[in-house]
């Protein structure tokens, strides 16, 4: 494992080009949202830019806090232009909760029930939980634990989704917490780029419910665990990684955490925490030591943008 990064070591780079020619870096742990697309488009020069990485002999996996399964992942990619021939694979936070729901392997799985209130997506449509032998309920006092997919609606026993504000579901979190029911959170991240704005994501609502109170059981980033899935998919060992992602808090603290090198993508979503008016626009060195210590997360690498 690499030493303990230093908050004032990190070096700034204009795009990846140089970094990939060393050849430092047998495998790239690539997030998407902010890295490689808004959710709605790529952005500038990351469709050429993963085709040049991969041309240098770069492994890359996806390590994403996407609450849906690894292989939606790949459709949305495919979808928005991406050859995802040049990944050996996808790791998501929801992937890893399904397969902690079904094999039950872990204590804290085994002892939590099978009765849940689902938080899930409205807009972004609602996630199945088809195989996991699960009953939806919508009443707090018949539940087990919660789960928590989304943040814009409430599943319903039938597998429906019933939409609805992010103060109604604090209330219901409020009900959970009274009862000390569980939370089991299948994206960690608080808010994620969507276009030009920023959407709440459920870790937001986690963090509420732990300040209620409630336990709360975090998948994927910055858990190691979910690096770990990465770098066994990958076969190498994590000095041989480096992370690449836009959130400070989940990408770069994780990688930190795990002993990965990381690389910063300031366009993401603290773009307007550095005050970046536009895509592409390079940082202020100090803004984001400022920045990086206010998380306790350092990152290797400084980047405006994924690109060559």
């Amino acid at each position: 494992m690499m030493a303990a990064p230093n908050p004032n070591s990190f070096q700034n780079l204009n795009g990846i080009r140089s970094l990939a020619q060393t050849h430092q870096f047998k495998v790239w742990l690539l997030d998407q949202f902010g890295v490689l697309h808004d959710g709605k488009q790529p952005y500038p020069g990351a469709i050429s830019t993963l085709k040049q990485l991969s041309n240098h002999g770069a492994k890359m996996v996806i390590i994403s806090n996407s609450s849906r399964r690894a292989s939606t992942t790949f459709d949305k990619l495919k979808a928005l232009g991406f050859d995802t021939s040049l990944f050996l694979g996808a790791i998501t936070s929801g992937e890893l909760t399904h397969q902690s729901l079904l094999t039950r392997e872990d204590d804290w799985f085994a002892s939590l029930g099978t009765s849940c209130i689902h938080i899930t997506w409205a807009d972004r449509g609602a996630i199945s939980l088809q195989g996991l032998d699960l009953q939806v309920v919508e009443n707090v006092d018949d539940a087990h634990f919660i789960l928590a997919h989304g943040t814009e609606a409430l599943g319903l026993p039938s597998g429906a989704s019933l939409p609805m504000e992010l103060e109604d579901l604090d209330k219901i979190l409020e009900l959970c917490a009274s009862r000390k029911i569980p939370m089991l959170v299948a994206n960690p991240d608080f808010v994620t780029v969507e276009a030009t704005s920023l959407r709440v994501m459920p870790g937001t609502l986690a963090a509420k419910y732990e300040k209620l109170g409630g336990e709360v059981k975090w998948m994927g980033k910055p858990n190691k665990i979910i690096y770990k899935s990465a770098i066994d998919m990958a076969g190498v060992e994590a000095s041989d990684c480096i992370a690449v992602g836009d959130s400070l808090h989940h990408d770069i603290k994780g990688a930190n955490t795990a002993g990965i090198q990381s690389a910063f993508i300031t366009s993401g979503i603290h773009a307007n925490d550095l005050d970046l008016g536009s895509f592409g626009e390079v940082a202020n060195s100090s803004s984001v030591q400022d920045l990086a210590s206010r998380y306790g997360a350092y990152p290797t690498y400084v980047l405006p943008s994924f690109t060559w």
